[in-house]
């Protein structure tokens, strides 16, 4: 793993400004999945913080919560007007002081955390709600990144292949460089004339969590990392979930009409109560190869901290300070 890409940020919150011009932001829109349990972590957590926060809710990277630094990476390139937060009721404890930065109107709170299918399709209608021609990215909040704003300058590459192609999904794919079977991994299909093409390739397949002898054939192969970091038009989005979750898309149709009203809340809980857990990358994406497209991401160290020994790796090169790395030594590296 190539170390020295690593920038160090200093912590805070910036405004939505940035170098590009706010009329080529509005249609943007950013959502952060923030509602996860990090019940792989919680033995770390629970160490460090004296309660059962979840990860995105403690202080990892530069002294800032690994949401509050996913929210500063969002405002490089989509206006604090157009982030959603989606969150989970129980979590309230540890996000509370979002109020004081995000309005209520942009915080997606779900009763119950059942996996990323329902939180995105829920996101996804309160987005509809205030931009019904919104372009939309969705970022993991347990993420590290060793150069924000070059990962930013490619999420907008993928806004403005969206606008483009309105019928695709952009993924954002990591190049491997070791076979990891705990990530979602993307095979392209590659092609070799067409500049454009290279940069965006369809996908033949998706492989969710492969086991450790299939990761090695797909990196042999040229696969890539799911990131999990997708663009696409909310109404691409929405049709995806629709054909492939049918029954979960229908649970929410009384949810769309309520958006916003007093009786949202019960009507969310109501659904909540008829779904099961359900994972967006194995029912959606699995499915929806034919309206997927991947860009590799280029000169930026990507990981996902939802694993122990991922979280070791990063706090043993030093390049920042972490209030977890007292606790490195006693992290569990037991999986589960």
């Amino acid at each position: 793993m190539n170390k020295s890409g690593i920038k160090k940020v200093s912590s805070g919150i910036p405004s939505s400004e940035s170098r590009e011009t706010k009329a080529s932001k509005n249609s943007r829109w950013g959502v952060v999945l923030a509602g996860g349990d990090g019940t792989r972590l919680k033995s770390l957590t629970r160490l460090m913080s004296g309660d059962e926060r979840p990860k995105q809710f403690c202080r990892v990277i530069d002294n800032m919560t690994l949401l509050d630094r996913t929210i500063k990476r969002m405002s490089i390139s989509i206006p604090r007007k157009n982030m959603v937060i989606s969150l989970t009721r129980t979590h309230e404890a540890y996000y509370d002081y979002l109020n004081n930065i995000i309005p209520t109107r942009q915080m997606v709170v779900q009763p119950a955390n059942l996996g990323t299918a329902p939180a995105i399709l829920y996101s996804l209608l309160r987005v509809e709600s205030m931009d019904r021609n919104a372009s939309v990215a969705f970022f993991p909040s347990d993420h590290y990144l060793s150069n924000d704003e070059a990962f930013m300058a490619q999420v907008v590459s993928a806004f403005d292949r969206v606008n483009i192609e309105p019928d695709k999904i952009v993924l954002l794919g990591v190049l491997p460089d070791y076979p990891e079977s705990g990530y979602g991994w993307i095979e392209p299909v590659r092609h070799s004339a067409d500049k454009q093409a290279r940069l965006f390739s369809s996908v033949k397949k998706f492989w969710e969590k492969p086991d450790h002898g299939t990761a090695s054939e797909l990196m042999k192969k040229g696969c890539l990392w799911n990131s999990f970091v997708m663009v696409g038009h909310i109404r691409t989005f929405l049709n995806m979930i629709k054909c492939t979750l049918p029954a979960i898309y229908d649970y929410f149709l009384p949810v769309r009409e309520l958006i916003g009203t007093p009786g949202e809340r019960k009507a969310v809980e109501s659904v909540y109560e008829k779904i099961t857990p359900t994972n967006f990358s194995h029912t959606v994406l699995e499915e929806s190869t034919k309206n997927l497209l991947v860009l590799e991401v280029k000169n930026v160290e990507w990981i996902d901290l939802g694993d122990p020994r991922r979280v070791l790796s990063l706090l043993e090169n030093g390049l920042f300070e972490s209030d977890w790395s007292p606790y490195a030594e006693r992290i569990s590296l037991q999986p589960g």
